[in-house]
């Protein structure tokens, strides 16, 4: 998958109208300079000659320099990297908190009104475009709670807080400063709140539909035959089962929340390797698009490697 993913980027990036050399500095040389540094890059090679040295490069974990900025690329990842999975695993939490709840009131309470409105917000939550969403939240609901609307945090926090691990959260944690830890955690409120809504719809259904399937089962049946009450039943027994394939979905979950975090990243002004891959796509810069992109990749495989383990670790009928 990793191959197949890098080889697209690699022919799309090419495929498309342009180069980096032009878009960095077209209007600043003639046309005889612009070929002379496309030749001193390498661009005038032959396209499988360039594949071969880019995969070449990938398998060695040398990403190059990013022609814009002249920054190694393994540089703009670890500089950028923290913010990204900040924003990420937050969203993600916020997802599992609103979603898994609400699926399992709607599953208990089929057909009722709270089970119609919840169906609607999932429904909603999903399918606006998450730039509206940030749009909205920025508009009518950052200026009533105080809550900033750009950047991962003020002026000052990013220059006090030294970055031991480049994630700024952790950072302020490990400095111990409480007004820094307020000012990241207020930064990371509403872009948390937009990425995950995203997939807090999935959650909805899905746990959903589980419940309802798990309370026909006939183990479900015995114990309300026995005499327990209808919420110990969805919560100690259907809940629980219900909860197995939904681990396996959180995983390719997390393939849409990288997705989602370019877009909420440019919304918000955060600092992360999405919105830096949004400037890179505007300077045509090849080798740090395919870069961040093969990072993104990596991420997504080696999560669904991991969902896949620990699906088999729960339910053991998975491994055999």
């Amino acid at each position: 998958m990793i191959w197949v993913i890098l080889t697209l980027v690699f022919v799309v990036l090419r495929v498309a109208p342009g180069d980096p050399v032009s878009a960095a500095l077209g209007g600043k040389l003639d046309e005889q300079a612009l070929e002379q540094r496309r030749e001193q890059l390498g661009f005038n090679r032959p396209l499988i000659a360039q594949y071969w040295d880019y995969l070449s490069s990938v398998a060695r974990l040398d990403f190059g320099k990013s022609f814009s900025d002249n920054q190694p690329i393994l540089h703009v990842i670890r500089d950028n990297g923290g913010a990204t999975l900040t924003l990420t695993l937050a969203a993600f939490v916020v997802a599992l908190l609103v979603g898994i709840p609400l699926g399992l009131v709607s599953g208990r309470y089929r057909d009722t009104v709270p089970d119609v409105f919840i169906r609607l917000f999932g429904i909603l939550s999903y399918a606006a475009p998450i730039f509206f969403v940030g749009f909205l939240l920025q508009v009518y609901v950052a200026e009533p709670l105080g809550l900033p609307t750009s950047g991962a945090s003020s002026p000052i926090t990013a220059f006090t807080v030294k970055p031991h691990t480049h994630i700024l959260l952790i950072d302020a944690f490990i400095s111990g400063d409480s007004t820094a830890i307020q000012d990241v955690l207020k930064h990371l409120v509403l872009p948390a709140v937009t990425l995950g809504l995203l997939i807090c719809g999935v959650f909805i259904r899905l746990v959903r539909v589980n419940i309802l399937q798990t309370m026909q089962a006939d183990y479900v049946e015995a114990a309300e035959a026995r005499g327990i009450s209808r919420g110990k039943v969805t919560w100690r027994h259907a809940f629980r089962n219900a909860l197995v394939p939904v681990i396996t979905v959180i995983g390719l979950q997390f393939a849409l929340l990288l997705g989602g975090a370019v877009l909420t990243e440019a919304t918000f002004n955060w600092p992360g390797l999405g919105q830096k891959l949004v400037d890179y796509i505007n300077d045509r810069d090849y080798g740090a698009v395919q870069g961040i992109i093969t990072i993104f990749a990596v991420a997504v495989v080696l999560i669904s490697l991991l969902v896949d383990i620990v699906n088999a670790l729960i339910d053991p009928r998975v491994r055999y």
